[in-house]
């Protein structure tokens, strides 16, 4: 009988069973407004997107593990867990909780299966040498472009130790296509580890993408007309994607040029190459760079147009519009629409997250459910995380479900609203055009604050007109810039799309045009510090409640929110930054800002300025002050006038060992080196780059990057043996 599963639970809840746990240690007042508005969450099927936070909640503490990885331990515990479930199956709090642990382990089972199978070789060191393999994806850029090349040959490694896949730039593509079997003399080293204590670690990714060194070319890029070896069938339908792709990002940003068509081109076919920075920086600061990535915003007007057209032509006859049931015929042609869409944009994963979405949501229409739920969500998530669980780290994953999950708990308090009556004509077009509008700034709002946390937490930015970016630009990318990407599209197999590409030009150089604006106003970037994971997890549960809640309980977030934003704002900075391969290191001085000492890759040296709430670039003249250097190293005052010591010649150690308080090199250290703190090649080799913070009584707290001794697949393999 549909609907008494959830009486039972409901009946059971009031009965008590929620509450005896707490009689003891809550007031009444409190017991009654708990088992009231669990009630409540009950009867509205509440639970069940929990499932999918505490699946989650599983893959990070696999991630998190410092230790051996195996399966039967949460295979095990998960399969204890299915059966006190189903013991307890008509007692709700017990029941909800062991499919909850269930749930949990088998996050945790899903994340150790993925990294075991993903495992492949990662390059150890660095080294030149002559590289042989399929290209299977060519990014054009402003000059030259980058490969991902698919190893085949690689006569400076045995192939036990040869990556798999290398990603490689070149100054000059030479018409190379996917594909093309190519031979070159590359540079090769270990995909670069996070910059930082808690920073984006490429080399988790990269992993994952079966990319075990990363490099350039040197020399010339040679296209070999015949290889040895045929390429697979999966190689060649990649390959063909891609080339497609590339042809048409061709044809698309010649038909508009410049900028507006780069940008269109990276609307169309997700290849975001030919976008320079300056553009880049524009769309970031008016806070609509999401419109360039190929993700939820672009699936859905995909989806929807063929929603759209599907039904509407099917309507104009009478007859199948009788017999047939034109919407589930056109959710079908628009789950058709979006999955042609994602694989030709080349399916990465924010693109691959949102077709699972829509198939998910559209699919319901199928079954006569609501498509825009936090039921779908929950099973979308599910789905997305069993397939790829690493995708839960990083910030795409995050920022989408959040803004889903904003925007769908917004829609749920917009339907509780009682209806408004307007009989006039006049009166209602007013209202419609005025909920238009409230609509767009409230979605935006609520999209943008369902995402701070993370954007926050990543990318140490937060765009203050990001509402009126999106307000000014949206509609023109909604209304005209996305239909004529759809209808060029359709187009373009039969030489008729010129036109239209010039039309979305239009559109896209208006668009361009509103971000510089918004871009310009003054504070339109403002840089943040970096915050902890415990902060971040604070936030999060208070997002989780505040929105998939139903009841009041969701005032319930007010609580980990301020905790959470206390320990945000709270976090110390550290006050020294070393590299991960020792070469260079940032001071905090007496005025509490960064100085650079030593050889600190510009990249590395902005990551850090980011996380420390800094705007300055690398090349500011204020960061190279306050370090006295020589040909053997340099030496640098902490705030509290300690020396630090980074050492370039060995030559140095026999000096600093004895007076600094901290001695950092990319050189291994002599035994008897007699400073407090040594952080040289042995130490970063073992932990990757490390943050030091001053503590009461002169203590130093050191934190790595890698976190914990035990190896992780990623690492190279040189870092797992040991220190050189």
């Amino acid at each position: 009988m549909p609907g008494a599963g959830p009486r039972r639970a409901a009946a059971a809840l009031s009965a008590g069973s929620f509450a005896r746990p707490l009689a003891r240690a809550a007031p009444p007042d409190v017991l009654g407004f708990l088992r009231r508005e669990a009630l409540k969450e009950v009867e509205a099927r509440r639970l069940f997107p929990w499932i999918a936070v505490a699946y989650g909640a599983g893959i990070a503490l696999a991630f998190a593990a410092d230790g051996p990885l195996s399966l039967w331990p949460p295979a095990l515990a998960g399969a204890v867990a299915v059966g006190g479930a189903i013991a307890t199956r008509h007692r709700l709090v017990p029941l909800a909780f062991l499919i909850g642990l269930a749930a949990l382990f088998a996050g945790y089972a899903a994340a150790v299966a993925r990294i075991a199978l993903a495992e492949a070789p990662v390059l150890g060191r660095t080294i030149v040498g002559p590289v042989e393999g399929f290209v299977e994806s060519v990014e054009e850029r402003g000059e030259g472009g980058r490969l991902v090349v698919r190893v085949e040959r690689f006569e400076r490694l045995p192939p036990g130790e040869r990556p798999v896949r290398v990603r490689v730039s070149t100054r000059a593509l030479g018409g190379v296509r996917p594909g093309d079997w190519v031979a070159f003399t590359a540079r090769l080293l270990p995909p670069p580890e996070a910059a930082r204590p808690g920073g984006y670690d490429f080399a988790r990714d990269a992993y994952f993408h079966g990319i075990g060194a990363v490099g350039s070319i040197s020399g010339r890029l040679r296209i070999v007309a015949e290889p040895p070896v045929a390429p697979d069938l999966a190689l060649r339908a990649s390959a063909a994607v891609d080339r497609a792709r590339n042809t048409m990002t061709a044809r698309i940003a010649g038909a508009i040029g410049g900028q507006a068509g780069a940008v269109a081109a990276a609307l169309v076919t997700g290849k975001r190459g030919l976008i320079d920075e300056p553009t880049n920086d524009s769309l970031r600061a008016a806070g609509i760079y999401h419109v360039v990535s190929i993700s939820g915003l672009h699936m859905m007007l995909a989806a929807g147009v063929f929603f759209w057209l599907t039904r509407a032509a099917l309507a104009l006859s009478p007859t199948l519009a009788l017999r047939w049931p034109l919407k589930k015929v056109a959710a079908v042609a628009g789950m058709a629409g979006a999955t042609i869409y994602c694989v030709f944009s080349g399916a990465d994963v924010a693109a691959e997250r949102s077709l699972i979405m829509i198939l998910v949501m559209q699919g319901a229409i199928l079954f006569d459910r609501p498509a825009l739920s936090m039921r779908n969500l929950a099973i979308s998530a599910l789905v997305v995380l069993t397939r790829e669980p690493e995708t839960l780290l990083g910030p795409s994953l995050q920022m989408s479900y959040a803004a889903v999950a904003g925007l769908i708990a917004l829609a749920e308090w917009h339907r509780r609203r009682p209806p408004e009556d307007a009989s006039d004509l006049w009166m209602r077009a007013l209202r419609w055009g005025g909920a238009l509008v409230a609509g767009m700034i409230l979605t935006t709002v609520a999209a943008s604050i369902a995402t701070a946390p993370f954007a926050t937490f990543h990318f140490q930015n937060l765009q203050p007109y990001g509402v009126l970016g999106n307000a000014v630009t949206l509609p023109l990318a909604s209304f005209v810039v996305m239909p004529a990407a759809v209808l060029g599209s359709v187009l373009y197999p039969f030489g008729l799309d010129r036109p239209v590409w010039w039309t979305m030009g239009l559109g896209v150089e208006a668009m361009l045009r509103l971000s510089a604006w918004v871009a310009s106003l003054g504070g339109s970037v403002v840089t943040v510090p970096a915050f902890g994971t415990g902060a971040l997890l604070l936030l999060v549960l208070a997002l989780l409640v505040g929105t998939l809640c139903i009841s009041r309980l969701r005032w319930l977030a007010i609580v980990p929110a301020a905790i959470g934003l206390a320990a945000a704002f709270g976090h110390g900075k550290a006050d020294l930054l070393v590299a991960r391969d020792g070469s260079g290191l940032a001071v905090r001085g007496a005025d509490g800002r960064l100085r650079a000492v030593g050889k600190v890759p510009a990249f590395t040296l902005e990551q850090w300025l980011k996380a420390d709430g800094d705007p300055r670039r690398a090349a500011d003249p204020t960061l190279r002050t306050g370090a006295r250097c020589d040909v053997l190293g340099c030496t640098a005052r902490l705030a509290d006038g300690r020396v630090v010591a980074w050492i370039e010649d060995r030559r140095a150690f026999a000096e600093d060992c004895t007076r600094a308080a901290i001695v950092a090199s990319r050189l291994a250290a002599p035994p008897g080196c007699a400073a407090p703190l040594v952080l040289d090649r042995g130490h970063l080799a073992a932990n990757g780059a490390s943050a030091v913070t001053l503590r009461p009584g002169g203590a130093f707290a050191v934190e790595t990057a890698r976190g914990g001794p035990e190896p992780k697949p990623w690492w190279p393999r040189a870092a797992k043996a040991g220190p050189a």
